[in-house]
């Protein structure tokens, strides 16, 4: 099985407001070539959870088959849902959060679920802004996204709000 790396960021200028998120994906294959890929996007108006979970979901959506993934992310909403659990919560719940109030984002946890679900992944947090250059760089594409003129419509967001 492929070991790829996943790291992801999100952002949003506002909450809400224009927002985007930056993904790496690393690769190095049987002869020992390094492969990367960049993926970014701007949104008109959205959250920064909306696009944490966005930058996610495209980097597990790029992948073209089964894979051990090391996701990578300074979103602990993210990250928690996955390593404490919170996701089967909701599940049990019927999307309910343990107020027994809808879960936010639902549209793209969904997503995400159906994006992971044919990897093996382990889930890492990392702090944001503290000189982790994969993060730096998902930041710096996260927010060029957002500071863009190439802004898309987050359809969830508008349906949501």
């Amino acid at each position: 099985m492929k070991h790829v790396e996943i790291y992801s960021d999100g952002s949003s200028r506002g909450n809400p407001g224009p927002g985007g998120y930056g993904t790496v994906l690393r690769y190095v294959d049987a002869k020992g070539m390094a492969h990367e890929r960049e993926l970014s996007q701007g949104f008109v108006q959205t959250t920064n959870n909306r696009m944490e979970l966005l930058g996610a979901i495209v980097g597990f959506e790029a992948l073209k088959g089964p894979c051990e993934v090391d996701f990578y992310s300074d979103s602990q909403y993210v990250v928690k849902a996955f390593n404490d659990n919170w996701i089967a919560g909701w599940l049990r719940r019927g999307w309910k959060n343990s107020q027994k109030q809808p879960v936010k984002n639902v549209d793209l946890w969904k997503r995400l679920l159906a994006a992971v679900e044919p990897h093996t992944v382990t889930y890492h947090w990392v702090k944001g802004h503290a000189g982790h250059d994969e993060n730096e760089r998902c930041d710096a594409l996260a927010t060029a996204a957002a500071d863009g003129t190439d802004l898309i419509v987050d359809e969830g967001f508008t349906q949501n709000v």
